[in-house]
């Protein structure tokens, strides 16, 4: 009777040996081939959508954009809501680069720059040189642009920043006030071109609104403030040095003040 050997190669692989019996007159002769053993290797895209989800979710906006023009399993996972629960934008212009999903399962949106270019933003239209005009005319624009389309796909927001976006106005955060019912907190910082018309649609729109900040917004005033607190006690309101800067000014306000300080000079 025959009896096989089986030996462990450094490849991973078996093989076969063939013996003798004594007992017989005749040997039986075994071919040896190799053997593949059982692996435990498992390629990406068979994991299930929720690991695959989780795994996304470790990783940054490009690394996602990018893993997912490998293949259409991996791009399936880009594509879906719920990868998408939240995001941050460092500049404006990240809001070109088309490597996010908007859907109704975003929560969390925050656009927050903070750059030596958001002083020219904030300098008053009338008040910027040509330069001035042709730097801000690259991306005045994309915030405002970028929350229309927030106002038409993620009605379930419920927490929305805005911190150096110096071109949105105030009929952008009304939108947004109106058409995101949830929204439980607003955060404006350095936003210039805020208004009390912003507080006063706070008062009438934001239903869900626990907190208000409106930080650093000159032209944010005293009275609208008090308006807020006033009808909307529950609301937790931030107003950190608003009220305290200077407004901005019509251009003809400006030339009546330098005509009556020239004239001031002239007949002291």
């Amino acid at each position: 009777m025959s009896k096989a050997s089986v030996r462990l190669q450094s490849g991973g692989e078996s093989q076969i040996q063939a013996t003798q019996d004594s007992s017989l007159s005749h040997c039986f002769v075994v071919v040896s081939r190799p053997v593949s053993v059982f692996s435990l290797a498992m390629h990406l895209t068979e994991l299930d959508q929720e690991c695959l989800l989780h795994l996304f979710s470790y990783l940054d906006k490009d690394s996602r954009r990018s893993l997912s023009l490998t293949c259409v399993r991996l791009r399936q996972v880009f594509l879906d809501p719920q990868l998408w629960t939240l995001l941050h934008f460092r500049s404006p212009c990240e809001l070109r680069r088309y490597n996010f999903v908007l859907s109704s399962s975003l929560r969390y949106l925050a656009v927050c720059w903070h750059s030596s270019r958001v002083k020219v933003c904030n300098i008053e239209d009338w008040m910027k040189t040509t330069f001035q005009r042709d730097l801000c005319r690259k991306h005045e624009s994309l915030v405002s642009d970028f929350l229309e389309r927030v106002c038409h796909m993620c009605p379930n927001l419920v927490s929305l920043t805005l911190s150096g976006c110096g071109h949105i106005t105030d009929h952008n955060v009304i939108d947004v006030l109106q058409s995101c019912r949830r929204l439980d907190s607003l955060s404006l910082e350095n936003c210039a071109r805020i208004t009390d018309s912003v507080l006063q649609a706070v008062v009438d729109h934001g239903k869900s609104l626990t907190e208000v900040r409106v930080d650093f917004c000159r032209n944010v005033t005293q009275a609208g403030l008090q308006d807020v607190r006033d009808k909307r006690p529950e609301v937790y309101l931030s107003a950190l040095h608003s009220a305290d800067m200077i407004p901005d000014s019509k251009p003809e306000e400006k030339t009546q003040i330098r005509r009556a300080l020239q004239k001031f000079l002239i007949f002291s």
